[in-house]
């Protein structure tokens, strides 16, 4: 991939002297979904693919961009002195998000650059392509200019540009996962502290399959941010009877005992979700430490029928994809993941049965939604680096 780029940004903008390779992942969550805005547990881990991004400092404040993803977009072009988003910028805003929160937190680009990307993640897959440019453009920027911040910074340098200039209100789990990932293991996270632990995933015999159902969607158009509304306005109606800050403080029994608190109904299931999802985060990851992974995949089933029940965030692709996934033998757990209304699924799979649930899946899906589904066996990978 370092030469297919290189040769790239020698064809884009002349050469390539001087110009650096750095490669950020992608995530899958395994279990955890909508907790991270709720101040509760995720258990995401970094994947082996990602983005690739060939780079180099210019003497002027020019930006120039073009991604081997859009060729037909060609290079876009920009200037540090007009780090605002427009609906002309399209992916280049996520880069550019970057630099400008850089810049708000004090640490000014001195000089523009030309940026090459190129990803192997699918687009729209729920794969988290928009964090790992925002990790992968934060570790670049760093490498580039001296910037004295940790991984951890990175991440949340990420989730700042992504809410206040991109304004899609995320949550911090996905650039968090990217910025620090760790090869074959998944990252216990309190999204209420940011205290975490690596978890080793050592899956006996079985792998990681993600499913992309290839329903496309935007996060910031679709529901995402209604759906944080409602849990906050059920946190707001449950502050006035106990004394949290967060629907991730709560356990089954107080939130049972307070639920009438919630005026509507939708709300309540919104926040029911959240305070299970976070619970099934943590008995999850117990279970993996006693190497049970049947009841980590009953977790994962449980999970997704939270999201498409209480939470409402799956639709038929998704919902279809995981319900074929329960009929094949060999399926330890499989659920959505990433926002939902589109995107992926994450199945845990005994080797021996890969090759027929991607048959049987694959065909099941592709009469009952009309298009194909497409699948990825995925390894657990590192953070971001420089090649």
């Amino acid at each position: 991939m370092k030469e297919k780029i290189l040769k790239c940004f020698t064809e884009v903008f002349g050469d390539a002297e001087g110009a650096g390779v750095y490669f950020a992942p992608g995530r899958v969550n395994l279990i955890g979904e909508h907790t991270d805005y709720n101040g509760g547990h995720v258990f995401p881990c970094a994947l082996t693919i990602g983005t690739y991004g060939a780079a180099r400092r210019r003497s002027d404040n020019k930006l120039r961009f073009y991604s081997m993803n859009f060729e037909k977009l060609g290079v876009i072009e920009s200037d540090l002195d007009d780090l605002t988003p427009s609906k002309e910028a399209g992916w280049t805003n996520y880069p550019k998000g970057v630099m400008w929160a850089f810049g708000e937190k004090g640490m000014p680009l001195p000089c523009g650059m030309d940026l090459v990307l190129c990803g192997n993640i699918p687009n729209g897959s729920g794969l988290s392509s928009s964090a790992s440019v925002e990790v992968l453009t934060g570790f670049i920027l760093r490498d580039f200019f001296g910037f004295e911040v940790s991984n951890q910074e990175l991440a949340l340098i990420g989730q700042f540009s992504e809410n206040n200039f991109n304004k899609v209100n995320c949550g911090i789990m996905d650039q968090f996962a990217i910025a620090m990932g760790k090869k074959d293991h998944a990252i216990f996270l309190d999204t209420a502290d940011l205290s975490y632990e690596y978890a080793p995933i050592a899956l006996e015999g079985a792998k990681i399959v993600i499913a992309c159902s290839n329903k496309k969607r935007g996060l910031g158009d679709s529901k995402y941010n209604e759906r944080r509304g409602e849990c906050e306005t059920a946190l707001a109606q449950l502050q006035k009877k106990v004394d949290i800050k967060s629907l991730g403080e709560l356990n089954e029994e107080t939130f049972e005992r307070f639920q009438y608190a919630i005026e509507s109904d939708v709300c309540r299931r919104r926040a029911k979700h959240a305070v299970y999802e976070n619970l099934r985060t943590i008995w999850a990851v117990e279970a993996l430490k006693n190497k049970d992974m049947e009841r980590f995949g009953l977790l994962m089933d449980a999970s997704h029928v939270s999201l498409r029940d209480d939470y409402e965030v799956t639709g038929v692709e998704l919902d279809t994809l995981v319900e074929e996934a329960w009929k094949v033998k060999g399926v330890v757990g499989s659920r959505m993941t990433g926002a939902g209304f589109g995107g992926c699924t994450v199945s845990i799979v005994k080797e021996e049965a890969i090759d027929a649930f991607i048959e049987k899946v694959g065909t099941a899906y592709g009469e009952k939604i009309g298009y194909q589904a497409d699948f990825y066996v995925v390894e657990i990978g590192d953070g971001p680096r420089k090649l």
